[in-house]
């Protein structure tokens, strides 16, 4: 299939030549990246309407041209030249396709001059790169796409400042650690299985090698989707990086290649024992009630988004350990819903930062009269993450909580927790709601500040993709059930009975209902007259001058006892793999530094320890 060459090796080149253009022409490079999006996506929906394709290295374009030109010694390595176009694929490189055009557009007006340089570059080489990662099926050149995407990740942040260049080094870091991790486990298959084929491998994790190969690229997995407890670089990376970068990269991206590569390990690679089974479902509810708590006290509602980010991740991660059917559609379900909602929250942060430069909700507050648009997206994507019907974010929980039911009939010590399971998942979701009362109220409803008086609603290049993401939360929402789960999900995760009395359709009915009778009943009893008095405080009016802080409440969860602990810890990066590594290396390095004393007889007992240890290594 050449469609498949192209949709890689396109925007992988013209990311290329577009660094020869100066950036002063960036508005002409960023119609040039929407033009190269628009082709690509094109191309996928091509790909998507074929049927099931693995094309080998002799049908490839790349290799005919080393034929070509001779260069027969590279036709060996050119072997790995493996791509497959199955349905989680083609699933996942369409909604890469939306996510990309949406965004670029909004860049155009987002991304001033300096903000990051090259930035159309290196957004569409991550383009050409994340086509390139889903469809390959060979780990090798899996593993090549998914390395270069840890260096764009990098550098679409700006280093202007001194937080935001700890940042990007801090994400580099702990990619590139994770990547030198996931190389362990390729080598274990390779030694294990003698392919590196991902469509071949099935390894059953009942020995110590297959349990290795199998956390190593997990550790990948959950790195680069930001899960516990490999997440630390996501709230940083929302706080520092500019809206769009965030909106692409860690909020649907990151999540669409993490999550991909989750369902391949779990689902097809690896057969699981109960163990991991609880490890993962483990993992998943501590995903989402620590990064949770750790967004209901945030004052930064970017930082607030890079929390929830992580939060929502381990409700896939539920999906996925569930091991079922419906579990493994609602994990998919819930990653491209994620992506969808979160992308469009952090696109809303932008604007909203675009418009008053302020990123603390303290600063902030009634902006929903001079940016509604901007208002009811973010407050349709709030509802949707929230878990309320009939937004697309309630139908995929609600399948996550049918698939724990329905998982607590089985047997083993993961099934009997089920009750466990399902109310932490539950929890999370009425704290995400909690939290996001927080940010849509203090942003948009509280009293509005006399410096925002004057500000009006974002251009339409910038709200455009806002409204075309609330739609998708909509009708993902409404016609889950009957168009949208059948249609894109059971494809993939194979087809399921829903659990219950459910459908979405009728559940969304019921919802309008509801709001057209409530309306009826307020205008029927005339409820729109009633009458509002100011304080009374000596004859004094004060009404109009005084409000009260939304972020004043959420304080006396940090300061409540059972919790300050916890909270004070997480100030001093106590739950941070990064710094809690970085304290490690300074240690050490201490301690090697004592130990050069300056007396031979020193350094003669370190090299005969050297040797010792070098000897038992090789016997």
């Amino acid at each position: 299939m050449k469609e498949i060459i192209s949709i890689i090796i396109l925007p992988v080149l013209a990311g290329l030549l577009l660094f020869l253009i100066p950036e002063k022409l960036r508005t002409i490079k960023g119609l040039a990246a929407v033009l190269i999006s628009i082709i690509t996506g094109y191309l996928t929906v091509v790909i998507y309407s074929s049927g099931n394709q693995v094309m080998h290295p002799d049908e490839s374009a790349a290799v005919s041209g080393f034929i070509l030109f001779g260069l027969k010694s590279i036709i060996d390595a050119a072997r790995y030249l493996v791509f497959n176009s199955d349905n989680l694929s083609k699933l996942i490189i369409l909604f890469i396709s939306l996510f990309t055009v949406l965004i670029l557009l909004y860049s155009i007006i987002y991304i001033k001059e300096g903000t990051v340089k090259n930035y159309y570059s290196y957004f569409l080489i991550t383009l050409g790169c994340s086509y390139g990662a889903v469809l390959s099926d060979n780990l090798l050149l899996f593993f090549f796409f998914w390395g270069i995407l840890g260096i764009t990740l990098y550098k679409l942040i700006s280093g202007h400042d001194e937080e935001s260049s700890a940042t990007a080094k801090k994400t580099l870091i702990l990619i590139g650690a994770s990547d030198s991790i996931m190389i362990i486990g390729i080598g274990i298959i390779w030694k294990i299985t003698g392919t590196l084929s991902i469509g071949s491998i099935s390894v059953p994790t009942t020995n110590a090698l297959s349990v290795v190969a199998f956390l190593a690229l997990l550790t990948g997995s959950f790195t680069k989707a930001g899960a516990f407890p490999f997440h630390t670089w996501v709230p940083d990376y929302a706080k520092s990086a500019p809206a769009s970068s965030s909106a692409y990269m860690p909020a649907s991206l990151d999540k669409l290649l993490g999550i991909y590569f989750l369902a391949r390990i779990t689902n097809k690679m690896f057969i699981l024992n109960g163990w991991l089974t609880i490890l993962l479902l483990s993992i998943g509810v501590i995903s989402i009630i620590t990064a949770v708590m750790m967004a209901l006290v945030q004052h930064n509602y970017k930082r607030l988004l890079g929390y929830h980010a992580v939060s929502q991740v381990g409700y896939m991660i539920l999906g996925f350990g569930l091991g079922s059917t419906i579990g493994v559609a609602a994990g998919l379900f819930h990653m491209v819903n994620n992506a969808i909602y979160k992308s469009g929250l952090f696109l809303s942060s932008g604007c909203i930062e675009y418009r008053t430069g302020k990123e603390n909700i303290d600063d902030l507050g009634g902006l929903s009269k001079v940016m509604p648009v901007t208002f009811v997206a973010t407050l349709i994507f709030a509802m949707s993450i929230s878990g309320i019907p009939p937004f697309n974010g309630f139908a995929s929980k609600w399948m996550i909580y049918q698939g724990i039911i329905d998982f607590g009939s089985g047997s083993g010590i993961a099934s009997k927790l089920w009750v466990l399971w399902l109310g932490m998942a539950v929890l999370g979701s009425a704290l995400t709601m909690a939290s996001f009362i927080k940010l849509i109220g203090g942003i948009f409803l509280s009293r509005r500040r006399p410096e925002f008086e004057n500000i009006k609603e974002v251009p339409v290049l910038m709200w455009l993709p806002l409204a075309v993401l609330s739609l998708f939360c909509v009708v993902f929402g409404v016609f889950a059930t009957n168009l949208v789960v059948p249609k894109l999900f059971m494809p993939v995760s194979g087809s399921f009975r829903f659990l219950g009395f459910w459908n979405s359709s009728f559940v969304s009915l019921l919802v309008l209902i509801s709001i057209i009778l409530g309306i009826i009943l307020y205008l029927a009893f005339n409820l729109k007259k009633f009458r509002t008095e100011d304080s009374f405080i000596g004859g004094e009016r004060i009404q109009d001058q005084t409000s009260y802080s939304t972020t004043e409440f959420y304080k006396t969860i940090g300061e409540f006892r059972f919790f300050s602990g916890f909270y004070k810890k997480a100030e001093e990066k106590w739950f941070d793999i990064y710094d809690l590594s970085k304290r490690f290396v300074l240690w050490l390095s201490h301690q090697l530094s004592e130990a050069h004393s300056g007396m031979l007889p020193g350094y003669v007992l370190w090299v005969v320890a050297g040797l010792i240890i070098m000897l038992l290594i090789m016997i």
